[in-house]
């Protein structure tokens, strides 16, 4: 049993299984809140640029992962899975924020729990959300991993893996933020195609994102703070560096 939060985040990463990664977000989650976790003030355990993953989904290129209308089940299935991928990379996102950050100096010492609070609680909510997806899946005759997807969102993450003000920046603030725009619009088309219960899934995980896109926006302006740096200027500034194409409505 890891006595570490830095070595229980790194469990989460390196936990290949589905079942048992989301296991490893909700064992972090509990060993953290229960105050069995410390600090490793000087972590030197290698972190992996590629978190341990089950053999599919085949990952491709964006271009390639087709698209398909919500009217059939095959278009259900098609955006659930979609959403599935998202969600257990979000889980990873999250831990691998937590090993690499949880000593940043750009956050004030006495707000350093608060930090590592706020994202524990993300790891638990994404694997909880991934696990709500994958019963919806299954439910319509398939699993995650049925589907090709692609590793954008990872690639984004580990293009920010030395900069904790571009990880919240890109992650949270614009990735996760892109979610709270067009997932109303994805419930509203799946009540029109009266899949009530996937639309009142996907209301349970926008409901949440809120709350992780605030965490990131909050820990942004504290950092700016410390820096003395105009919010505004650093986030243009770091979404054009990092960030790989434009912004685009619907915004909400």
């Amino acid at each position: 049993m890891p006595n570490s939060l830095q070595d229980c985040a790194l469990a989460v990463l390196s936990a290949g299984d589905t079942h048992d990664k989301c296991q490893a977000a909700h064992r972090l989650r509990s060993l953290w809140q229960s105050g069995e976790l410390t600090i490793d003030p000087v972590y030197t355990t290698p972190i992996p640029d590629n978190p341990a993953r089950p053999k599919k989904p085949e990952l491709v290129a964006p271009k390639n992962v087709k698209r398909r209308r919500l009217g059939t089940k095959e278009g259900r299935f098609a955006l659930l899975h979609a959403i599935a991928h998202i969600e257990f990379n979000a889980i990873d996102l999250a831990a691998d924020l937590l090993v690499r950050f949880s000593n940043s100096k750009d956050i004030a010492e006495h707000m350093r729990n608060d930090f590592i609070s706020d994202w524990v609680q993300v790891c638990d909510d994404e694997a909880r959300h991934f696990t709500m997806i994958a019963t919806l899946l299954q439910d319509l005759g398939g699993q995650y991993g049925d589907l090709p997807a692609h590793n954008g969102l990872w690639q984004a993450a580990m293009a920010t893996k030395h900069d904790l003000t571009a990880r919240l920046v890109i992650a949270p603030m614009i990735l996760e933020a892109r979610g709270l725009d067009v997932t109303p619009n994805m419930i509203e088309k799946l009540k029109k195609v009266s899949d009530h219960r996937s639309a009142e899934c996907l209301q349970t995980i926008y409901s949440e994102e809120i709350s992780h896109v605030a965490a990131g926006t909050r820990w942004f302006s504290h950092i700016c703070q410390r820096k003395n740096m105009d919010n505004t200027s650093l986030f243009k500034e770091l979404m054009a560096k990092y960030y790989k194409g434009i912004l685009k409505p619907p915004f909400n």
